[in-house]
Parts: C-alpha cells; sequence; structure tokens
C-alpha cells in the first residue's frame, strides 16, 4: 500500500498535478483481505478515510456487516439496475455509474433525508463502446442538470472506463478528452472536484491527464475472481 501511494504522488508530482485520491476497489475480495488492506492504508497514512469501490449490492451489504468498521466510505463503480436503487442509495456514500435520468430519480427519492446527500458522478462511455455502459459525452449537460436538480444528490463529477487499447498514447486521447468534459462541466456546479479515471495498468497516464481519483484493485490485491472460477463482470446486481 505505502508503495502504491508512494508511486501515485510520484506520477502526480512530476505531471505537476494535485496527488489523485485512490479508490481501492475491492470487489470480489473477502472481508479479511479488505480489512488488511485498510489497516496497510490507515497506517500509511493516518487520518485518511479509506475508499472502497464495489461492485454489487448484495456482496457489499454482506462486507459492510463482516467488517463493522463505520470509518470507510463506500463507492459503487459497477453499473447499477434502477430496481436496485433503494439498496445502493442506503449502503454507499457514492455512485460512479449513473448514467440514465431514470437512476437519478430513483436514488434521489430512496436516499435518507436524514444523511448527507449522495455524491454520483456520471459515467461516460468516451469511446462508445457497444460492450460498455454510460452515458454518451453530449448526454452529460442533461443529466448533470437533472442531478442538480435533487437536493439528496451532489454532482460530484465524472467517471469513464476508456477502451483498453495496447496503444497508450490512444488511451491518452480518450482521457484527455474526458478531461476536456470534465472542465466544460465544472463551471457550472460548484461541488463538481472529481475525474474518476485510470486503473492499474494505467493510473499514472490518467493522473498526467488530470484524473484526480484512480480505481486500482489488481495492483493492491492481485488479480479478481469470483467464487468457482468464473471472471468477474462488469454489471452490478
Amino acid at each position: 500500500m505505502h508503495d502504491l501511494l508512494q508511486r501515485l504522488d510520484n506520477a502526480a508530482r512530476q505531471a505537476g498535478r494535485p496527488p489523485p485520491r485512490l479508490l481501492a476497489v475491492s470487489k470480489f475480495q473477502d472481508a479479511t483481505a479488505v480489512a488488511e488492506l485498510v489497516g496497510a492504508w490507515r497506517a500509511a497514512r493516518p487520518g485518511e478515510t479509506p475508499a472502497l469501490g464495489e461492485n454489487y449490492v448484495q456482496e457489499t451489504q454482506a462486507k459492510q456487516a463482516a467488517l463493522g468498521d463505520p470509518g470507510l466510505e463506500w463507492h459503487l463503480v459497477g453499473h447499477l439496475q434502477s430496481n436496485k436503487a433503494r439498496e445502493a442509495a442506503a449502503l454507499f456514500d457514492w455512485v460512479q455509474s449513473v448514467d440514465r435520468p431514470k437512476l437519478v430519480a430513483a436514488l434521489a427519492a430512496h436516499r435518507d433525508p436524514e444523511r448527507a446527500p449522495l455524491n454520483v458522478l456520471l459515467q461516460v462511455n468516451i469511446d462508445d463502446e457497444a460492450s460498455k455502459h454510460g452515458c454518451g459525452p453530449e448526454d452529460v449537460p442533461a443529466l448533470a442538470d437533472a442531478i442538480a436538480a435533487q437536493p439528496r444528490l451532489a454532482l460530484r463529477g465524472l467517471m469513464a472506463i476508456p477502451a483498453p487499447l495496447p496503444d497508450l498514447e490512444r488511451r491518452r486521447e480518450a482521457f484527455r478528452r474526458m478531461r476536456a468534459l470534465f472542465e466544460q462541466l465544472r463551471p457550472g456546479y460548484p461541488q463538481v472536484d472529481t475525474l474518476s479515471m485510470g486503473m492499474s495498468d494505467d493510473a499514472t497516464l490518467a493522473i498526467a491527464e488530470g484524473a484526480t481519483m484512480v480505481r486500482v484493485g489488481t495492483a493492491l490485491f492481485g488479480s479478481r475472481e469470483r467464487k468457482g472460477g468464473r471472471p468477474g463482470t462488469p454489471s452490478t446486481s
């Protein structure tokens, strides 16, 4: 953990950018592995709130119960079906995969008014991949307005999973397009401060192009598989 945090900080320093937030993608990891990571994180960065990324509502419910740790920040990073919005609005502090008006309305309707507004990121399908969820860049303004109209939601920025092209320069171009979209969004929304992009194999590149949050799983936990050996998928159940 210490080495990874240092590597991210060094990448930001070399690019002349502020250090990004780390989101530890803990999906498919058991509670013991997550607790060990959280302990190492707190030892390396006392006072910093560990942030964990999950894909599945039921898995998150079980993991939160097993950990029993109120000092964690939970992010949903997988696709969210509207019929799971009630559970997601209760379980998570952030939902990074908002991509359609129906989901905006559902999350707002189910967020407890006694809690802080739910932080949301708009997921953008920046490379227009048929296999990926996310709105088109052209849909961002209308969705941002829809979120701003909901007092139980707080629009914090954008998230993307660019195509995993072997040519890193082509990935860089996608990151640059996301940064431009982010900068276009910021003036109209004072709370917008988060551009979530970059994973284990391209986090330093994303930081150089303006990421303020990187989502790292493999570099922290090793490869992830569901029980039974079936590779994990990006959808959320």
